[in-house]
């Protein structure tokens, strides 16, 4: 509980540190994202429970605060269930990013956010009841996540990028305990930049 405690309330200093420096930081880009739920199934990777996702963001320039950590750059994510009864989530976090080849970048990021979906299983174990809510529900366990991410980028121009991503959330039994199926998801999404070098 006191671990939970310390997470929420750092990424709460975390996201009022983003407003007190907005001064300096700046939108650096809009992202819309389609995204499918994946999970691992006996060594298999099949379909998710949750379905697909539509994903709003936006990141801001580095405030010199961050230079320390390597520059990343602050998000805010929005992430909305195309079915209407998946998981909906938003959050916050950073973005680091390196360019490999003209054109080309790596982008990983770490965040977190707090979500919608189901934390456990309400019917008694051993029930048909509690199998089929498993069947349709991943258990989250807490409702508040740490987010990772890792997408490949692909520039046109000084403005236009699109990107292939995966993310994963879970409470990595630090934010909770217990239950911990996290959720997986891969997709593509595309990006508008009003500055032309996402670096700077």
């Amino acid at each position: 509980m006191k671990l939970k405690l310390l997470g929420s309330t750092l990424m709460v200093a975390a996201a009022s540190l983003f407003a007190a420096t907005s001064a300096e930081a700046r939108i650096d880009e809009w992202r819309l994202g389609y995204v499918n739920n994946l999970q691992d199934e006996h060594g298999d990777i099949v379909d998710g429970k949750e379905g697909e996702n539509v994903e709003i963001e936006a990141a801001w320039s580095s405030p010199d605060l961050l230079n320390i950590l390597g520059s990343p750059r602050p998000y805010a994510v929005a992430s909305i269930n195309a079915s209407g009864d998946g998981v909906n989530f938003g959050g916050v976090g950073l973005l680091w990013r390196w360019e490999f080849a003209d054109g080309w970048a790596f982008e990983p990021g770490f965040g977190y956010i707090i979500h919608d979906g189901e934390r456990d299983n309400p019917f008694p174990d051993d029930t048909p009841e509690a199998a089929a809510f498993s069947a349709e529900h991943q258990l989250l366990g807490s409702r508040d996540l740490f987010r990772t991410t890792l997408a490949l980028e692909r520039e046109f121009g000084d403005r236009f990028a699109t990107q292939l991503y995966y993310e994963h959330m879970s409470h990595g039994q630090i934010l909770d305990e217990g239950r911990n199926q996290g959720l997986d998801y891969v997709g593509i999404r595309f990006i508008v930049r009003s500055n032309p070098d996402p670096a700077d």
